[in-house]
């Protein structure tokens, strides 16, 4: 039994949230939202609360019921107030800048890297070695943060790297001298 599937969404005032032929769309103060239902998974909206059933017991059906209903929380969270990653850069001479609507990562490579800032997500330069990436999607600040983290990936030995914020990176020893 989905226990997430299950669970009832509130909607919050402020918060519109509207279902067309398996097609469930949410606006807030902060943007719009939309999201594909699975044909198997059904939607009902009481009031401020959201329900959604699914149609048979299979195990496929069951995962898709609770994915269906975190994914529609999270739209209802992102429209009102938003996601936030934050990174940072550790490294002699490793920087983040912003150029236009690109961001340049130097990290130790022969050449600066450039990433084009995708449409609805926002990079912040905090300073040198921070930046935050924030949008109303979870998944696409969550892909955008991943894929910056991607360009150096923090090491064990001497901590260098690209992180979030609130990582922790377990360290290494490495050789010792006799």
């Amino acid at each position: 039994m989905s226990r997430i599937g299950n669970r009832k969404i509130v909607i919050p005032e402020g918060v519109s949230v509207e279902v067309q032929d398996n097609l469930v769309t949410v606006k807030g103060k902060l943007g719009e939202l939309s999201l594909e239902l699975p044909e198997v998974i059904s939607m009902e909206i009481n009031g401020n609360e959201i329900t959604l059933k699914r149609s048979d017991e299979e195990k496929f059906t069951k995962a898709l019921h609770g994915t269906a209903n975190a994914n529609i929380a999270n739209m209802i969270k992102g429209v009102r107030e938003g996601y936030k990653k934050g990174l940072e850069i550790v490294g002699v001479g490793y920087r983040f800048n912003m150029k236009g609507s690109n961001l340049v990562i130097n990290a130790g490579y022969s050449h600066p890297v450039e990433m084009k800032v995708p449409e609805g997500i926002k990079v912040e330069v905090v300073s040198n070695t921070e930046i935050t990436v924030s949008g109303i999607s979870k998944e696409l600040v969550g892909e955008y943060a991943a894929n910056i983290r991607k360009v150096r990936e923090p090491e064990p030995y001497k901590g260098k790297g690209i992180r979030y914020k609130d990582e922790y990176i377990r360290r290494k020893e490495g050789k010792k001298a006799a």
